[in-house]
């Protein structure tokens, strides 16, 4: 029976073995919009002469990284090409809705402080008609002299 394959490989005792580690997680590149940009001045100069294809794998890249970065610097020089943050986007809206529900909580509050205090003063007029205590005026209460 033939060999399926050709390898150059060493095969034997004296062959190193592959390491067989495994990450936990693997970590995803992320590539400064310096480095794209190079690498597409790079592959652009490459163009004519067909060395595209070496320089991708010197990179450890793929065609597809050429395109979409292509399509990031159509849009926006350095910004379509820095990295942007995975997951979901920022609500802008999220920060008012929660100060609103801070400050509508707030102000339920203080409206009903404010209730016990008029019926506290409600209270004390009443007392002080029935004790025949004199109040103070309400025009001198609120002068200070």
């Amino acid at each position: 029976m033939a060999r399926m394959f050709n390898s150059s490989r060493e095969t034997g005792p004296q062959a190193e073995a592959p390491d067989a580690e495994v990450l936990a997680k693997a970590k995803r590149r992320r590539f400064t919009g310096a480095y794209k940009l190079r690498v597409l001045r790079e592959a652009d100069a490459l163009a004519e002469t067909g060395g595209v294809g070496e320089m991708l794998r010197r990179e450890g890249l793929y065609s597809s990284h050429l395109s979409t970065w292509r399509r990031e610097r159509e849009r926006g020089e350095l910004e379509g090409l820095a990295p942007r943050q995975r997951g979901r986007k920022a609500n802008p809206n999220k920060a008012l809705a929660h100060d609103n529900e801070r400050l509508t909580r707030e102000l339920a509050r203080l409206q009903a402080r404010l209730e016990q205090a008029e019926a506290i003063i409600a209270i004390q007029k009443k007392l002080s008609v029935l004790l025949a205590i004199p109040l103070k005026d309400d025009e001198n209460a609120g002068s200070g002299s």
